[in-house]
């Protein structure tokens, strides 16, 4: 399987994926969705499997880290590795740091997840951090950061946390 990058021609499936992947508060609206497919940091990625998308990777390409938002694997094709050779063939094109959000290590599912991304060489960063709502009507939520190799210094965290609220959730710090 190989990653590629998607168009607007394959919204729809993407859609689908994201949304049995992400429960509301953790997604934006399909027509919010849509709108950031213009962005031009925004990059959307997927793998196919006889003509069938099976997994994507949303991530914003800045100039000196990327933000993987969004990471999913269709339910039809978990379980059989898909997830961690997506992730991998990814990150062996970033050559800056890469940092991605989970919720806290709180239930199984959490640490099941946190795991995962450990196994590939993401670490926990220490500092508190709280994605703004991504829809109308939803609060935010408190996630921690992890980071591909190494955790960042808190100055670092500060910078690409303002850069995360301006940017991706178009918020204040």
């Amino acid at each position: 399987m190989q990653l590629t990058e998607l168009s607007k021609a394959d919204f729809a499936e993407a859609w689908t994926i994201l949304a049995e992947s992400f429960p509301p508060e953790e997604r934006r609206t399909r027509e919010g969705q849509q709108e950031i497919m213009e962005e031009e940091a925004y990059r959307l990625y997927g793998c196919r499997a006889e003509g069938k998308l099976l997994g994507i990777l949303a991530v914003w390409e800045f100039e000196t880290f990327t933000f993987l938002e969004h990471f999913a694997v269709k339910k039809a094709a978990r379980g059989d590795g898909l997830g961690g050779k997506l992730l991998e063939e990814f990150l062996a094109g970033c050559d800056k740091t890469v940092l991605l959000e989970v919720e806290p290590p709180e239930g199984e599912i959490e640490r099941r997840r946190i795991a995962f991304y450990q196994r590939n060489g993401f670490v926990m960063n220490r500092y508190d951090y709280m994605q703004p709502p991504l829809q109308p009507g939803c609060t935010a939520i408190p996630l921690k950061l992890m980071t591909l190799g190494h955790p960042i210094p808190e100055p670092e965290f500060d910078r690409i946390r303002d850069t995360l609220y301006r940017v991706v959730y178009r918020t204040e710090v």
